[in-house]
Protein backbone atom coordinates (compact mmCIF):
# COMPACT_ATOMS: atom_id res chain seq x y z
CA UNK A 1 0.00 0.00 0.00
CA UNK A 2 0.86 3.73 -0.72
CA UNK A 3 2.40 5.43 2.47
CA UNK A 4 0.05 8.44 2.03
CA UNK A 5 -1.98 10.44 -0.28
CA UNK A 6 0.77 13.19 -0.56
CA UNK A 7 3.74 10.84 -1.49
CA UNK A 8 1.44 9.64 -4.50
CA UNK A 9 0.46 12.83 -5.53
CA UNK A 10 4.54 12.91 -6.53
CA UNK A 11 3.65 10.94 -9.15
CA UNK A 12 1.21 12.21 -10.76
CA UNK A 13 2.52 13.91 -13.89
CA UNK A 14 1.06 16.77 -16.43
CA UNK A 15 1.35 15.68 -19.74
CA UNK A 16 1.96 18.53 -22.57
CA UNK A 17 -0.69 18.39 -25.73
CA UNK A 18 -2.50 21.54 -25.57
CA UNK A 19 -0.37 23.20 -27.96
CA UNK A 20 1.10 19.91 -29.23
CA UNK A 21 0.55 19.10 -33.11
CA UNK A 22 -0.84 16.06 -34.88
CA UNK A 23 2.49 14.22 -34.98
CA UNK A 24 3.61 15.43 -31.34
CA UNK A 25 -0.17 14.02 -30.42
CA UNK A 26 0.58 10.48 -32.46
CA UNK A 27 4.22 10.09 -31.02
CA UNK A 28 2.98 10.70 -27.45
CA UNK A 29 0.01 7.99 -28.13
CA UNK A 30 2.78 5.68 -29.51
CA UNK A 31 5.64 6.19 -27.11
CA UNK A 32 2.87 6.00 -24.09
CA UNK A 33 1.32 2.95 -25.56
CA UNK A 34 -2.19 4.31 -25.86
CA UNK A 35 -3.21 2.91 -29.12
CA UNK A 36 -5.33 5.95 -30.10
CA UNK A 37 -4.83 7.52 -33.41
CA UNK A 38 -4.75 10.98 -33.92
CA UNK A 39 -8.24 11.83 -34.59
CA UNK A 40 -8.62 10.64 -31.15
CA UNK A 41 -5.87 12.57 -29.37
CA UNK A 42 -7.20 15.39 -31.29
CA UNK A 43 -10.31 15.05 -29.57
CA UNK A 44 -8.89 14.73 -26.28
CA UNK A 45 -6.82 17.62 -26.56
CA UNK A 46 -10.43 19.65 -27.83
CA UNK A 47 -11.35 18.76 -24.52
CA UNK A 48 -8.89 19.87 -22.52
CA UNK A 49 -8.40 23.45 -24.41
CA UNK A 50 -11.90 24.04 -23.00
CA UNK A 51 -10.97 22.96 -19.88
CA UNK A 52 -8.01 25.25 -19.98
CA UNK A 53 -5.51 22.52 -18.77
CA UNK A 54 -2.90 20.02 -19.96
CA UNK A 55 -4.51 16.26 -18.37
CA UNK A 56 -2.73 14.07 -16.20
CA UNK A 57 -1.10 10.61 -16.92
CA UNK A 58 -3.66 8.94 -15.21
CA UNK A 59 -6.37 11.03 -17.61
CA UNK A 60 -4.60 10.59 -20.91
CA UNK A 61 -3.99 6.65 -19.46
CA UNK A 62 -8.16 6.49 -18.70
CA UNK A 63 -8.97 7.75 -22.22
CA UNK A 64 -7.06 5.47 -23.85
CA UNK A 65 -8.67 1.85 -21.57
CA UNK A 66 -11.83 3.27 -22.22
CA UNK A 67 -11.83 4.27 -25.67
CA UNK A 68 -9.86 1.35 -26.48
CA UNK A 69 -11.60 -0.90 -28.92
CA UNK A 70 -11.35 -3.97 -25.89
CA UNK A 71 -13.76 -1.65 -23.89
CA UNK A 72 -16.03 -0.13 -26.35
CA UNK A 73 -16.17 -1.66 -29.63
CA UNK A 74 -16.06 1.49 -31.42
CA UNK A 75 -15.68 -0.13 -34.82
CA UNK A 76 -17.88 -3.12 -34.08
CA UNK A 77 -20.76 -1.88 -31.78
CA UNK A 78 -22.58 -0.60 -35.18
CA UNK A 79 -22.52 -3.75 -36.48
CA UNK A 80 -23.33 -5.39 -33.53
CA UNK A 81 -26.10 -2.68 -32.71
CA UNK A 82 -27.81 -3.45 -36.49
CA UNK A 83 -27.54 -7.53 -35.68
CA UNK A 84 -27.23 -9.26 -32.53
CA UNK A 85 -28.42 -6.40 -30.03
CA UNK A 86 -31.77 -5.83 -32.19
CA UNK A 87 -32.72 -9.59 -31.20
CA UNK A 88 -35.39 -9.83 -29.46
CA UNK A 89 -35.61 -12.71 -26.84
CA UNK A 90 -38.27 -13.42 -24.46
CA UNK A 91 -36.13 -16.06 -22.37
CA UNK A 92 -33.33 -12.81 -22.12
CA UNK A 93 -33.12 -11.48 -18.42
CA UNK A 94 -30.66 -9.72 -18.53
CA UNK A 95 -27.85 -9.34 -21.68
CA UNK A 96 -25.38 -7.39 -23.55
CA UNK A 97 -24.94 -4.81 -21.31
CA UNK A 98 -24.28 -6.54 -18.45
CA UNK A 99 -20.79 -9.02 -17.53
CA UNK A 100 -22.42 -12.04 -18.91
CA UNK A 101 -25.78 -13.01 -20.44
CA UNK A 102 -28.73 -14.13 -17.66
CA UNK A 103 -31.31 -16.56 -19.32
CA UNK A 104 -34.25 -17.82 -18.09
CA UNK A 105 -33.77 -21.47 -16.76
CA UNK A 106 -36.69 -22.47 -14.74
CA UNK A 107 -39.39 -21.12 -12.26
CA UNK A 108 -36.17 -20.49 -9.20
CA UNK A 109 -33.35 -20.30 -11.49
CA UNK A 110 -31.38 -18.61 -14.28
CA UNK A 111 -28.21 -19.75 -15.98
CA UNK A 112 -25.31 -17.60 -17.29
CA UNK A 113 -23.08 -17.35 -20.43
CA UNK A 114 -19.83 -15.92 -21.37
CA UNK A 115 -17.49 -16.32 -23.87
CA UNK A 116 -14.55 -14.19 -25.08
CA UNK A 117 -11.32 -14.38 -27.14
CA UNK A 118 -7.79 -14.27 -25.22
CA UNK A 119 -5.77 -13.99 -28.99
CA UNK A 120 -2.93 -11.19 -28.10
CA UNK A 121 -2.63 -12.83 -25.17
CA UNK A 122 -2.34 -16.14 -26.32
CA UNK A 123 0.24 -15.53 -28.80
CA UNK A 124 2.74 -14.13 -26.90
CA UNK A 125 2.43 -16.45 -23.77
CA UNK A 126 0.00 -19.60 -24.63
CA UNK A 127 0.08 -21.00 -21.43
CA UNK A 128 -0.60 -17.72 -19.67
CA UNK A 129 -2.67 -15.76 -21.67
CA UNK A 130 -4.96 -18.86 -22.56
CA UNK A 131 -5.00 -19.54 -18.04
CA UNK A 132 -6.15 -15.88 -17.26
CA UNK A 133 -8.59 -16.16 -20.39
CA UNK A 134 -9.87 -18.61 -17.98
CA UNK A 135 -9.75 -16.56 -14.86
CA UNK A 136 -11.13 -13.49 -17.02
CA UNK A 137 -14.51 -15.81 -18.10
CA UNK A 138 -15.04 -17.28 -14.29
CA UNK A 139 -15.16 -13.19 -12.77
CA UNK A 140 -17.66 -12.43 -15.94
CA UNK A 141 -19.46 -15.40 -14.31
CA UNK A 142 -19.18 -15.05 -10.67
CA UNK A 143 -20.07 -10.87 -11.33
CA UNK A 144 -23.65 -11.93 -11.87
CA UNK A 145 -24.16 -13.94 -8.73
CA UNK A 146 -23.80 -17.20 -10.25
CA UNK A 147 -22.26 -20.35 -9.55
CA UNK A 148 -19.94 -21.31 -12.74
CA UNK A 149 -20.25 -24.95 -13.74
CA UNK A 150 -18.22 -25.81 -16.26
CA UNK A 151 -16.06 -24.24 -19.19
CA UNK A 152 -16.03 -24.32 -23.01
CA UNK A 153 -12.49 -23.87 -25.32
CA UNK A 154 -12.91 -23.08 -28.99
CA UNK A 155 -9.83 -22.84 -30.02
CA UNK A 156 -8.08 -21.99 -33.61
CA UNK A 157 -4.28 -22.36 -34.74
CA UNK A 158 -2.31 -22.88 -37.81
CA UNK A 159 -1.14 -25.89 -39.29
CA UNK A 160 0.77 -27.76 -36.47
CA UNK A 161 3.15 -29.43 -38.98
CA UNK A 162 3.66 -25.61 -40.64
CA UNK A 163 7.00 -25.31 -42.27
CA UNK A 164 9.32 -23.44 -39.33
CA UNK A 165 11.46 -21.30 -42.35
CA UNK A 166 7.25 -20.04 -43.14
CA UNK A 167 6.03 -18.46 -39.75
CA UNK A 168 5.91 -14.64 -39.76
CA UNK A 169 8.61 -13.03 -37.33
CA UNK A 170 7.58 -12.50 -33.89
CA UNK A 171 5.14 -15.48 -34.40
CA UNK A 172 5.45 -18.33 -32.33
CA UNK A 173 4.62 -21.59 -34.19
CA UNK A 174 1.41 -23.02 -33.79
CA UNK A 175 2.60 -26.46 -32.46
CA UNK A 176 4.63 -24.31 -29.45
CA UNK A 177 1.01 -22.29 -29.37
CA UNK A 178 -1.20 -25.52 -29.12
CA UNK A 179 0.76 -27.29 -26.56
CA UNK A 180 0.75 -24.66 -24.45
CA UNK A 181 -2.65 -23.05 -24.39
CA UNK A 182 -4.51 -26.32 -24.04
CA UNK A 183 -2.32 -27.04 -20.38
CA UNK A 184 -3.07 -23.48 -19.41
CA UNK A 185 -6.63 -24.22 -20.03
CA UNK A 186 -6.17 -27.02 -18.34
CA UNK A 187 -4.28 -26.27 -15.37
CA UNK A 188 -6.63 -23.05 -14.28
CA UNK A 189 -9.62 -25.11 -14.84
CA UNK A 190 -8.46 -27.97 -12.44
CA UNK A 191 -6.74 -25.59 -9.93
CA UNK A 192 -10.26 -23.41 -9.29
CA UNK A 193 -12.18 -26.89 -9.91
CA UNK A 194 -14.04 -26.12 -12.80
CA UNK A 195 -14.17 -28.40 -15.76
CA UNK A 196 -14.09 -27.60 -19.38
CA UNK A 197 -16.68 -30.28 -20.63
CA UNK A 198 -16.97 -29.03 -24.39
CA UNK A 199 -14.66 -27.40 -27.22
CA UNK A 200 -13.21 -27.58 -30.66
CA UNK A 201 -9.36 -27.40 -32.02
CA UNK A 202 -9.28 -26.01 -35.45
CA UNK A 203 -6.48 -26.05 -38.28
CA UNK A 204 -5.87 -23.62 -40.74
CA UNK A 205 -3.09 -21.67 -42.38
CA UNK A 206 -4.95 -18.46 -41.92
CA UNK A 207 -4.56 -18.45 -37.93
CA UNK A 208 -1.16 -18.99 -38.23
CA UNK A 209 0.07 -15.17 -37.99
CA UNK A 210 -3.08 -14.47 -35.05
CA UNK A 211 -4.45 -18.03 -33.21
CA UNK A 212 -7.81 -17.67 -31.87
CA UNK A 213 -8.57 -18.75 -28.15
CA UNK A 214 -12.06 -18.45 -27.25
CA UNK A 215 -13.30 -19.33 -23.72
CA UNK A 216 -16.73 -19.86 -22.50
CA UNK A 217 -18.23 -20.19 -19.19
CA UNK A 218 -21.82 -21.45 -17.88
CA UNK A 219 -23.12 -20.62 -14.49
CA UNK A 220 -26.41 -21.17 -12.47
CA UNK A 221 -28.18 -17.85 -10.20
CA UNK A 222 -30.99 -18.08 -8.34
CA UNK A 223 -33.44 -15.53 -9.82
CA UNK A 224 -33.48 -13.55 -6.62
CA UNK A 225 -29.78 -13.24 -6.36
CA UNK A 226 -28.98 -12.53 -9.77
CA UNK A 227 -26.05 -9.43 -9.17
CA UNK A 228 -25.66 -6.42 -11.08
CA UNK A 229 -22.33 -4.66 -12.35
CA UNK A 230 -23.58 -1.29 -11.03
CA UNK A 231 -22.85 0.73 -8.23
CA UNK A 232 -26.03 0.81 -5.89
CA UNK A 233 -27.02 3.44 -3.90
CA UNK A 234 -25.41 6.99 -2.77
CA UNK A 235 -23.00 6.55 -0.02
CA UNK A 236 -22.24 2.36 -1.16
CA UNK A 237 -18.72 2.28 -0.62
CA UNK A 238 -15.92 0.16 -3.04
CA UNK A 239 -14.68 -2.75 -1.94
CA UNK A 240 -11.65 -4.10 -3.63
CA UNK A 241 -11.44 -7.78 -3.18
CA UNK A 242 -9.19 -10.52 -3.62
CA UNK A 243 -5.37 -10.42 -5.22
CA UNK A 244 -3.06 -7.41 -5.08
CA UNK A 245 -1.96 -4.99 -7.81
CA UNK A 246 1.21 -4.88 -9.86
CA UNK A 247 2.66 -4.10 -13.02
CA UNK A 248 1.35 -7.16 -14.86
CA UNK A 249 -1.32 -6.64 -17.90
CA UNK A 250 -1.05 -3.01 -18.16
CA UNK A 251 -2.26 -1.89 -21.38
CA UNK A 252 -3.95 -4.71 -21.92
CA UNK A 253 -6.69 -3.32 -23.80
CA UNK A 254 -4.53 -1.32 -26.31
CA UNK A 255 -2.28 -4.16 -26.74
CA UNK A 256 -5.39 -6.68 -27.55
CA UNK A 257 -5.87 -4.32 -31.09
CA UNK A 258 -2.33 -4.09 -31.94
CA UNK A 259 -0.58 -5.83 -34.39
CA UNK A 260 1.84 -8.13 -33.33
CA UNK A 261 5.12 -7.82 -34.87
CA UNK A 262 8.89 -8.87 -34.12
CA UNK A 263 9.25 -6.38 -31.16
CA UNK A 264 5.62 -7.81 -29.69
CA UNK A 265 7.72 -10.14 -27.56
CA UNK A 266 9.93 -7.88 -26.13
CA UNK A 267 7.71 -4.39 -25.38
CA UNK A 268 4.08 -5.98 -24.99
CA UNK A 269 4.64 -8.95 -23.03
CA UNK A 270 4.52 -6.73 -19.53
CA UNK A 271 0.69 -6.26 -21.04
CA UNK A 272 -0.27 -9.94 -20.36
CA UNK A 273 -1.47 -10.47 -16.90
CA UNK A 274 -0.35 -13.54 -14.54
CA UNK A 275 -2.93 -15.45 -13.54
CA UNK A 276 -3.46 -17.04 -9.77
CA UNK A 277 -5.69 -19.94 -9.87
CA UNK A 278 -5.37 -20.48 -6.34
CA UNK A 279 -6.39 -16.93 -5.43
CA UNK A 280 -9.33 -17.32 -7.72
CA UNK A 281 -10.66 -20.15 -6.17
CA UNK A 282 -11.50 -18.80 -2.52
CA UNK A 283 -12.64 -15.09 -4.16
CA UNK A 284 -15.03 -17.01 -6.15
CA UNK A 285 -16.63 -18.32 -2.72
CA UNK A 286 -16.72 -15.47 -0.83
CA UNK A 287 -18.08 -13.24 -3.71
CA UNK A 288 -20.98 -15.74 -3.79
CA UNK A 289 -21.26 -16.30 -0.30
CA UNK A 290 -21.32 -12.33 0.54
CA UNK A 291 -23.85 -12.32 -2.61
CA UNK A 292 -26.39 -15.14 -0.89
CA UNK A 293 -25.77 -13.12 2.10
CA UNK A 294 -28.03 -10.22 0.64
CA UNK A 295 -24.32 -7.68 1.41
CA UNK A 296 -23.95 -6.26 -2.18
CA UNK A 297 -25.37 -3.86 -4.29
CA UNK A 298 -23.41 -4.44 -7.16
CA UNK A 299 -20.50 -6.20 -8.19
CA UNK A 300 -17.83 -6.49 -11.15
CA UNK A 301 -14.70 -7.96 -12.11
CA UNK A 302 -11.28 -6.06 -12.76
CA UNK A 303 -10.89 -7.07 -16.48
CA UNK A 304 -9.92 -4.80 -19.00
CA UNK A 305 -8.41 -1.49 -18.36
CA UNK A 306 -8.07 -2.40 -14.49
CA UNK A 307 -9.48 0.11 -11.68
CA UNK A 308 -10.12 3.08 -14.34
CA UNK A 309 -12.51 0.79 -16.27
CA UNK A 310 -14.49 -1.16 -13.01
CA UNK A 311 -14.76 1.88 -11.35
CA UNK A 312 -15.61 4.24 -13.75
CA UNK A 313 -18.33 1.49 -15.48
CA UNK A 314 -20.19 0.41 -12.01
CA UNK A 315 -20.77 4.32 -11.20
CA UNK A 316 -21.71 5.24 -14.73
CA UNK A 317 -23.88 2.22 -15.11
CA UNK A 318 -25.40 3.01 -11.47
CA UNK A 319 -26.13 6.93 -12.70
CA UNK A 320 -23.20 8.22 -9.84
CA UNK A 321 -19.62 9.17 -9.60
CA UNK A 322 -17.35 7.99 -7.12
CA UNK A 323 -14.66 8.46 -5.51
CA UNK A 324 -11.68 6.09 -5.61
CA UNK A 325 -8.66 6.19 -3.14
CA UNK A 326 -5.98 4.61 -4.70
CA UNK A 327 -3.23 5.13 -1.65
CA UNK A 328 -5.58 2.30 -0.04
CA UNK A 329 -4.79 -0.15 -2.56
CA UNK A 330 -2.85 -3.09 -1.89
CA UNK A 331 0.56 -3.23 -4.01
CA UNK A 332 2.34 -6.14 -5.03
CA UNK A 333 5.11 -3.92 -5.26
CA UNK A 334 6.95 -0.67 -4.44
CA UNK A 335 7.57 1.94 -6.44
CA UNK A 336 4.00 1.88 -8.97
CA UNK A 337 3.03 5.41 -10.54
CA UNK A 338 -0.57 6.30 -9.89
CA UNK A 339 -1.38 5.93 -13.27
CA UNK A 340 -0.24 1.99 -13.37
CA UNK A 341 -1.98 1.52 -10.00
CA UNK A 342 -5.16 2.83 -12.39
CA UNK A 343 -4.51 0.51 -15.50
CA UNK A 344 -3.57 -2.10 -13.96
CA UNK A 345 -4.63 -5.33 -15.17
CA UNK A 346 -3.75 -7.53 -12.09
CA UNK A 347 -6.16 -10.86 -11.94
CA UNK A 348 -8.09 -12.35 -9.42
CA UNK A 349 -9.17 -8.67 -8.56
CA UNK A 350 -13.29 -7.80 -7.82
CA UNK A 351 -14.84 -4.93 -6.97
CA UNK A 352 -18.06 -5.21 -4.70
CA UNK A 353 -20.71 -2.22 -3.91
CA UNK A 354 -21.38 -2.32 -0.13
CA UNK A 355 -23.80 -0.32 2.04
CA UNK A 356 -21.43 1.18 4.47
CA UNK A 357 -22.61 -0.75 7.85
CA UNK A 358 -21.76 -3.53 5.44
CA UNK A 359 -18.60 -3.45 5.46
Amino acid sequence: MVESYKELLKGVHEIEILNSSEKDLQRISTERSLGLSTEEMLKIQGHFKKEGRNPTDIELEAFAQSWSEHCCYKTSKPILERTVFSIKAPQNICVISEDAGVVDFNKDYAYVLALESHNHPSALDPYGGAATGIGGILRDVVCMGAQPLALIDPLFFGPLDYPEGEVPSGVKHPSFLFKGVVSGIADYGNRVGIPTVSGMVYFDKSYVGNCLVNVGCIGIVKKDKIARSRAGNPGDIYVMAGGKTGRDGIHGVTFASAELDEDSEKKDIPAVQLGYAIMKEPLMHACLEINEKGLLTGMKDFGGGGLSCVASEMAHAGGKGAVVNIDKIQLKEEGLAPWEIWVSESQERMMLSVKPENV
